[in-house]
Order: C-alpha cells, then structure tokens, then sequence
C-alpha cells in the first residue's frame, strides 16, 4: 500500500525451494477468512473459486539492478522468475492474476527489461486481467508492462496487499516478508521458504529467483499475528510442510 512504511525485509539468503515440481501438482490448502486456497509448492497461492492466483515479491530486474551498481549477478534473474510464472498459469489457468507488490526491484526496472523477457511478459497475460499491486520497491505504475495498477484489491472476503497491515486484518493476503522456515532435519538446520497464515491473514513467499528470506520467529511476524499461534507451510520440492511457528528455530 503506498505511502505505508518502507521497511525492508532482513536477507536470511536464498532460501532455495527451487522452480515448481515438472511434473503434476504439489500443493496444499489454506483456509483464510474462510476462502479455501490452494498454496502451491512454487510459493504461489490459486483461490479456485474466484479462478484467481497470486504471487509476490517477483523482484523483476534485481540482477541488472545490482550490476547497475557494480555487482554482477547472473543477469538471468528476470528469465528465471518468469518461467516459474508461465507454468504457474499454465498449471492453474487462472482468470486474474495479482502481483502482490515488488514485482519489480525498483522503478528502472521495466525500462532495464529486454525485449524477449518484455514479450514473454505479456504472453503470460494474453487472455486474462493481470493487476500489478504497489510495492515498496515499485510504488508508480510502469509503462510498457501491460496490465492495469492498484494500492489493494478487495474481493469477497479477501484483501490483497503488499505491505501487510500493522493492525488485525482479517482476509489480508500480503507479501513484502519474504518469510523462511527454520527446523531440525536429521541433525541439521534446514530453511525454506514458507507461507504463514493463522486462518485470518496470510503472508506469502517471494518468488523472485534472487529474493531471500525473514526468518518466521523474528519479531515483525510475532507482532502481526499477536504470537507465535501461527503456521509456517514449508515449501519442498514435492509437498508443504505445515509447522507450527514456535517449533521453528530462529536464526
């Protein structure tokens, strides 16, 4: 939501649960304000009955963003990203898709975008309505990406944001956190991205290819939800794990 606090995410690294499984599906229900979502293992969420899916955090553009200030990355982030989105949309087939904010690392970066991943863009949104949510990183609707731009969406009982709101919001469905799980496996410390939810709100994954992590036990998803009474759904490569937050292990 524009105009809300420009706080950053602390980076935990990449938390690597890698590009959606190649074959079937992999997923797992959430229940949110009583809406019945399917989390996928990719870090999307579909909502079946508005034919709906919603991703956050793509960070469009961070590699050449980086590279613009003498960090070379790999400039192959934006590719990457995308392709995880086309099998998404094809896996799902979804009327509306909603990028929940940060779509883009900064406001340069639909201009930085090349004309194949610009075209492979818009392909992704023939067919459909396709609404960029304002982000922290990208507050001002871009030119050239197509699409239409809003602050936040209210649909039945949900409300699509990217800065999840400081106060309860019951239906809030949010990006910005990037949350990461940590558990015990097998006498080693395993994290991985993760949905977090409580029934009344939810706080989605990134998806960009070089996005990292918040830890769940840190203190900014204890004060949004009032304790540690939440669940972290762990994402693998073939299913999600649900964990209760105070099982977690903080950094």
């Amino acid at each position: 939501m524009r105009g809300a606090s420009a706080a950053h995410s602390r980076a935990s690294g990449n938390s690597g649960a890698g590009s959606p499984p190649a074959g079937g599906r992999a997923e797992g229900v959430i229940a949110v304000a009583g809406a019945a979502l399917v989390a996928d293992c990719a870090g999307a969420m579909f909502w079946p009955e508005e034919s709906l899916l919603a991703v956050a955090d793509l960070h469009l553009e961070k590699g050449s963003a980086f590279a613009a200030r003498g960090v070379l990355l790999p400039p192959y982030d934006t590719a990457a990203t995308l392709a995880r989105l086309a099998l998404l949309i094809e896996r799902y087939a979804p009327r509306l898709v909603i990028a929940l904010g940060d779509s883009f690392h900064d406001g340069g970066g639909p201009a930085r975008m090349s004309d194949i991943s610009r075209v492979a863009l818009k392909a992704l949104q023939r067919g459909r309505d396709w609404l960029w949510i304002a982000g922290n990183h990208d507050p001002d609707p871009a030119d050239n990406v197509g699409g239409r731009f809003a602050d936040v969406l209210a649909i039945g009982p949900l409300t699509f944001r990217h800065e999840p709101s400081p106060h309860p919001c019951d239906g809030e469905i949010a990006g910005h956190l990037h949350p990461v799980a940590r558990v015990a496996r097998r006498g080693r410390a395993v994290s991985r991205r993760c949905f977090a939810a409580d029934g009344k709100r939810l706080i989605m994954p990134a998806l960009g290819a070089y996005t990292g992590g918040l830890n769940v036990r840190d203190r900014a998803f204890a004060s949004l939800f009032g304790t540690l009474a939440f669940t972290a759904h762990m994402l693998s490569e073939r299913r999600i794990f649900a964990v209760a937050a105070e099982r977690c292990l903080p950094d």
